[in-house]
């Protein structure tokens, strides 16, 4: 190769494809390697094997290989193999190693012709060998047997696609010799993929069984269906020498024997040879990862540069040092401090953009959920005027009143004040769980010491359910301070001489106190109830406003459909329809009078709960408030009293709407004082001391086996990719590349499909000879001109064209046993 650094490039892929297996698929880089593709029995295993020279590989009929086998193969002076899945356990025997592929395919596949995906590692240490990494795949076949799937073909295809899509992987196109090459399924997957030819090496088996007078030196000085990077032809020991233990050595003598006697390979014996294929894909192999250098380098740096930070604290981080557990809970317990605290005040670090959490959505409970509990509250107007009227009835006795008694209002009032407990709680209770799910969205991130995580729950639930006992006990002293006193002297209050005053008149001074045409909400409404002859529902951009509500024709606010004025409006529930997903509400006019052209009133309908809950809210705060249901029952015969009646029910409304009010005011100050800002203040302040006071610092640290196995493999991983950015920096650019043969004449490749369904008589005739190709690349030494070559190459190779085939996750590695 010319440079030692090179040379070690293949096992630094190999290590670091190791060490990244352990992680999974957390580090997706794609390293470069060999694939070799080939239908059934077309003689994968019997190259791969000579170039081991052990017998190791399973054998048998129909489909023996139904696991990829990633093989590394690596030169030293000791001989012996290694399974990913059996660290530690060094194979000396190679009976016993294809014993254990054996034992490991029907692990996962059984033992009746089951295929898998999921790779089995094998690295073979040996002084016949020279660095490579192949993967041997299933052979392509076409009919299921035993136990296999009726879709066989294409789950063995998708296999193979998994690993030749790759653009860092060269393919290994195994084709028999005495087979019609143009029929080549080998070929045919190459093409998919790499239609370029630029990742493609031919590999002509069983020139020795080829029918008398014919050979294959067309085919191998590259003149008949030609291929960029050639073919190379190998003769493989036959059944009869494997069933006889012929040695592999001796295959390889009679192998060049037959090379060099052959009349027509002998001009060319010395580019034939399973010695000649291991020395090119060598080289192919070693110039093609230097050709994606760059690229490797700089998918490596980025991914060391995402573990740096994590690599860093698991350094610092030893299980066994008392002083360094103590530090690393302190700088837990203040992190989940500030992570508490930055949800819940809000802030600009790493925003959610998808879901609102923490204090937003204790915002919207505050001032959309509560209110709308609040409106909930009110009796419908027909009980209501009913319990007035018992009201007074009872108080006056068997008495004819001639004054509107204000024991009457005092009675109704209190009753009404006292409804609003439940909301109340109920307003408590919504909080309460906003808090906890805030909390264990922040105590995750200890998930890594479980007691820790455990205990720190338990604190700051309990913590959180006891001042959530307070604050409940507090609003309802709130709600019993207005119990206490009726307080008519208020400002607010209409007064008994104002009675007859409809309160509309305070429900729009209360709008008016707003600012002027103020916005208050805008969204997207879809008008429900028109006609499909006036162009049926429709959706539009609302905006809401203290004066009016208005919609446009998108969210750009430029093309105004309709203003309406909010005087007069009322606001009530529309019922859901059966096959409907919408969540509907209808604005109304009190005085009968059209909302929109001719339609009586306007249905609204919006996607969610949520955001009917929004709108009614908003509309709540302009003076839009829900409907008063009429009473329709018999009016009395005293007419003294139905003004009694009128009067009483003005005041009840009167002095609520000035208890709402409150309420609104107190509820979110209570909670916020007494829930939110205690929590605060005990995690910042009192949760480390209560952790401490348990006593068992020691095993609050404990890692979980998880946490501990995710640490070492960060770091494991952490110090290959440093390893590997070491190594590929000392790689020298004047090492020696062979450059890519120029294209040829492929086109051969894309009629297979219709070649394949003629008939084979057909096909066994003399082909079309196009121009002559360049034959397979030859082994050249380093010289010291050679890096302008090398260079060219390297920057030549990134006008690639990408293969027509989506590119896919490899499988998972299997757990080490």
């Amino acid at each position: 190769m010319g440079n030692r650094g090179m040379e070690e490039l293949i096992p630094l892929v190999n290590h670091l494809q190791e060490a990244l297996g352990t992680v999974g698929q957390s580090c997706s880089l794609h390293l470069p390697q060999i694939a070799v593709v080939g239908g059934q029995s077309a003689g994968k295993s019997s190259v791969l094997e000579n170039f081991v020279g052990r017998d190791f590989l399973p054998r048998g009929s129909g489909i023996v290989t139904r696991r990829p086998l990633i093989l590394q193969l690596l030169n030293s002076n000791k001989e012996y193999g290694e399974f990913f899945h059996c660290k530690g356990k060094k194979f000396t025997d190679f009976d016993e190693i294809r014993r254990e592929i054996e034992a490991e395919t029907c692990r996962l596949t059984g033992s009746n012709k089951g295929i898998s995906p999921v790779p089995i590692t094998l690295k073979i240490h040996s002084p016949h060998v020279l660095n490579l990494t192949l993967v041997d795949l299933p052979g392509i076949t076409k009919v299921p047997v035993g136990d296999q799937p009726a879709d066989i073909e294409y789950q063995i295809r998708d296999i193979i696609m998994q690993y030749i899509c790759k653009e860092n992987c060269l393919v290994l196109a195994v084709t028999p010799a005495n087979t019609d090459l143009a029929n080549s399924d080998a070929l045919k997957l190459a093409k998919d993929v790499d239609p370029q030819g630029q990742r493609t090496i031919g590999v002509i088996t069983k020139l020795d069984l080829m029918d008398k007078g014919t050979d294959a030196r067309e085919i191998l000085e590259n003149r008949l269906l030609p291929l960029r990077r050639g073919y190379i032809g190998v003769v493989n020991r036959s059944q009869k020498d494997i069933d006889g233990k012929k040695d592999i050595m001796a295959a390889l003598e009679s192998e060049r024997n037959f090379c060099l006697s052959h009349p027509a390979y002998k001009h060319m014996a010395d580019r034939m040879g399973t010695p000649y294929l291991q020395r090119i894909l060598n080289q192919q192999l070693t110039n093609h990862i230097r050709d994606e250098l760059p690229a490797f380098r700089s998918h490596l740096q980025s991914q060391l540069l995402a573990l740096n930070k994590e690599a860093e604290e698991y350094r610092k981080f030893s299980p066994d040092d008392a002083a360094r557990r103590t530090k690393t809970l302190l700088q837990l317990v203040q992190r989940l401090a500030v992570d508490f605290e930055k949800l819940i005040e809000g802030s600009g670090d790493k925003v959610d953009t998808v879901n609102l959490s923490g204090g937003a959505r204790i915002n919207k409970i505050f001032h959309e959920r509560f209110p709308n509990e609040l409106i909930k509250v009110e009796s419908d107007e027909r009980k209501l005027r009913q319990e007035i009227n018992y009201a007074i009835r009872n108080i006056h006795g068997v008495r004819t009143g001639l004054f509107t008694p204000d024991m009457a209002f005092e009675a109704i009032v209190k009753k009404q004040i006292s409804s609003l407990k439940d909301p109340c709680i109920k307003f408590i209770d919504m909080v309460s769980q906003e808090l906890i799910t805030t909390v264990y969205q922040c105590i995750g991130k200890l998930s890594a010491f479980p007691q820790l995580q455990e205990e720190t729950e338990r604190i700051i639930i309990t913590e959180i359910r006891e001042q959530e006992n307070k604050c409940r006990d507090q609003v309802l002293l709130l709600v019993d301070i207005q119990l206490a006193y009726i307080n008519t002297k208020h400002e607010d209050f209409i007064g008994f001489t104002n009675s007859p005053q409809v309160n509309n008149q305070s429900n729009m001074n209360s709008s008016a106190q707003l600012a002027k045409n103020q916005v208050i909400h805008k969204g997207w409404l879809t008008i429900s109830n028109i006609g499909i002859m006036k162009g049926g529902a429709k959706e539009f951009w609302f905006i809401l406003s203290t004066e009016s509500l208005s919609w446009y024709k998108d969210g750009e606010e430029k093309e105004k459909k309709y203003m309406l004025p909010l005087d007069n409006l009322r606001l009530r529930d529309v019922e859901k329809g059966f096959m409907s997903s919408k969540f509907v509400f209808a604005i109304f006019n009190t005085e009968l009078r059209n909302v929109y052209k001719d339609y009586k009133c306007l249905e609204l309908a919006c996607n969610s709960q949520e955001e009917l809950d929004s709108w009614k809210a908003s509309l709540l705060r302009a003076g839009v408030y829900p409907d008063k249901i009429a009473v329709d029952g018999q009016q009395s015969s005293d007419p003294q009293l139905e003004r009694q009646v009128e009067t009483i029910r003005n005041l009840v409304d009167s002095y609520m709407s000035i208890i709402y009010k409150t309420m609104r005011d107190l509820m979110p100050k209570t909670i916020m004082h007494l829930m939110i800002n205690s929590v605060k203040e005990f995690i910042s302040s009192e949760l480390l001391a209560q952790l401490y006071a348990l006593g068992e610092c020691s095993t609050l640290m404990d890692e979980s086996p998880q946490q501990k196995q995710h640490r070492e493999e960060v770091l494991r991983k952490h110090s290959a990719l440093k390893e590997a950015l070491t190594v590929i920096g000392e790689i020298s650019t004047s090492t020696f590349t062979t450059p890519l043969p120029p294209p040829v004449d492929s086109s051969w490749i894309h009629h297979l499909s219709s070649r394949h369904r003629k008939d084979s008589a057909a096909t066994a005739g003399r082909p079309v000879i196009r121009a002559h190709a360049p034959p397979a690349p030859r082994l050249a030494p380093a010289g010291p001109n050679s890096s302008s070559d090398g260079l060219q190459q390297l920057t030549g190779q990134h006008n690639r064209v990408a293969a027509s085939v989506p590119r896919r996750q490899p499988p998972a590695i299997p757990g080490v046993k």
